[in-house]
């Protein structure tokens, strides 16, 4: 699963989509309300891409977690962020069984089901899965 080109930023709410890019700043596109903005060097922005969770053995990119509730829910919508801690965790513990419960906060876990939500909401991840599966198949 490829999640290059999504962002998320620091302070703000949601993910976003690098459209453009300036001289001092990237321009970003929200993927919930599709407003465009410019994000700047001096915001704390982070590549869906590049973050990982924490395991027992090392880290575990983001993009294999997703893959694996994708392949779970069968492409359908994941718990929702909201409902009860416990019921996250539990579910994580399906499809990541070794996370590192000391090092992975609540907040991480609320924020991992909702981008995922957020990404499935928008076709984002199936094409993610079919880009992943068309690169395998080269």
């Amino acid at each position: 699963m490829k999640l290059t080109g999504i962002i998320a930023i620091s302070g703000k709410p949601g993910l976003y989509t690098v459209v453009a890019q300036g001289k001092s700043n990237v321009i970003v596109k929200s993927i919930e309300t599709g407003r465009k903005m410019p994000a700047f060097a001096t915001d704390r922005i982070s590549a869906l891409e590049d973050i990982s969770i924490y395991t027992m053995e090392g880290d575990e990119l983001l993009s294999s977690v997703y893959q694996s509730i994708y392949d779970k829910q069968n492409g359908e919508a994941a718990l929702d962020h909201k409902s009860d801690i416990n019921e996250l965790k539990a579910y994580l513990l399906e499809v990541l069984p070794d996370y590192d419960e000391e090092r992975v906060h609540s907040s991480d876990i609320k924020k991992i089901f909702q981008w995922y939500n957020l990404l499935q909401k928008d076709g984002l991840l199936k094409g993610a899965v079919e880009s992943s599966v068309a690169a395998e198949e080269e």
